[in-house]
């Protein structure tokens, strides 16, 4: 199933792991929708920046640069005489 859509794998990971920082984040404030939110991207932040800490997740970041052509100045039209 996932080597078709080797994409759906870490798509269902992170919604995973989403939620449950969400249930964590919403025990801490106690149903106060901004704390909740505030609390969640606290946690959030501070089991992926554990995670990218201690190298157990890893991101892999590709930087694909390219050649630009040079710029030439625009051709001048003829000029024609009659």
């Amino acid at each position: 199933m996932f080597d078709k859509y080797p994409w759906l794998e870490p798509v269902l990971l992170g919604a995973v792991i989403v939620f449950i920082l969400d249930l964590v984040g919403n025990l801490i404030s106690f149903s106060n929708r901004v704390m909740n939110a505030l609390a969640t991207a606290i946690v959030f932040a501070i089991v992926f920046g554990g995670l990218l800490y201690t190298g157990i997740l890893t991101l892999d970041v590709k930087t694909v640069t390219t050649e630009t052509p040079a710029v030439t100045a625009p051709a001048t039209p003829a000029t024609t005489t009659p």
